[in-house]
């Protein structure tokens, strides 16, 4: 954590960044919150823990921060993903972010729990970016990791050997419960539209009031939008009052791109996106 605080001193007082989007300790135990610092002073109240769940990337493309200079950011593995996919989209200058890197041994799934085999985010079980594979500056050390069942891909083998109307049934069910607070856009890293489809009138693509139909196609059309994109931080679900798992449809899209495609967004730099490109030696046999 001196490390942590001491850089983020370094790189305000040299004028490296104008600001450092980080995490400082929450008002109860067990939980952080996203900490915006802009003096040397405040630095001290930096924290990294396990109880840093937030995908602070999100920040990054709005209007306060982009394009006002170097941003410096705290970022786990899973964070540079969506940095990284934010490069590629356009959406972000890599010269204006200044990544300071942090080893993680695994977040908890919800704040305010102790951290343990039981409570580590499913995000963490398979994590193939512990280290973050996009830095300017590395902190801390890899620790060994709890283990436990995923249970997220076996729920997700019992949906796959479901029938086309258990499956629309299941789903039926998780979606009514839609509020559409649309918490799961505000979190996402990725749904940055300055005017999202959801809130289009002329004409309406999505119903605006919590009934199936809208629900329906809200939640599809947004997993349509994250294929290929989506980088498994989880914050959606994390988010939704509803409790509805979104993370089974962003898992699948994602398994799909990487069977069909070999693909894996927000891994690097130099690889073209999925959904932005396009080359004759695809594989269409999953067309229908």
């Amino acid at each position: 954590m001196n490390e942590l605080r001491e850089k983020a001193k370094e790189l305000l007082q040299a004028g490296t960044v104008k600001v450092i989007i980080g995490y400082a300790e929450g008002t109860t135990p067990n939980r952080t919150k996203p900490l915006i610092v802009r003096t040397v002073e405040e630095a001290d109240k930096l924290v990294f823990n396990k109880f840093c769940v937030n995908n602070l990337v999100v920040y990054l493309t709005r209007k306060e921060y982009k394009n006002k200079g170097t941003v410096g950011i705290v970022a786990k593995g899973c964070d540079v993903k969506a940095i990284v996919q934010l490069i590629q989209e356009n959406q972000i200058n890599k010269d204006d972010i200044y990544i300071i890197g942090m080893n993680c041994s695994g977040v908890v799934s919800e704040l305010g729990e102790e951290f343990s085999a039981e409570t580590i985010a499913t995000k963490c079980l398979k994590c193939s970016v512990r280290t973050p594979h996009l830095h300017h500056t590395l902190i801390g050390a890899i620790e060994e990791m709890p283990k436990r069942n995923d249970h997220n891909f076996e729920t997700m083998q019992k949906l796959e050997a479901m029938s086309s109307e258990q499956k629309w049934d299941f789903w039926e069910a998780e979606f009514e419960r839609c509020v559409k607070c649309y918490a799961c856009r505000q979190a996402c890293p990725l749904c940055y539209c300055e005017r999202c489809i959801a809130d289009k009138s002329m004409p309406r693509w999505i119903e605006s009031s919590a009934q199936i139909r809208g629900n329906f196609s809200w939640n599809i059309i947004r997993a349509f939008h994250l294929a290929g994109r989506c980088i498994g931080c989880n914050e959606c679900e994390r988010a939704c009052p509803a409790e509805i798992p979104l993370s089974l449809l962003n898992r699948k899209m994602g398994m799909v791109a990487k069977k069909e495609f070999d693909y894996i967004a927000g891994i690097g730099l130099d690889t073209p996106t999925l959904v932005g490109t396009y080359d004759m030696k695809d594989n269409e046999d999953f067309i229908k």
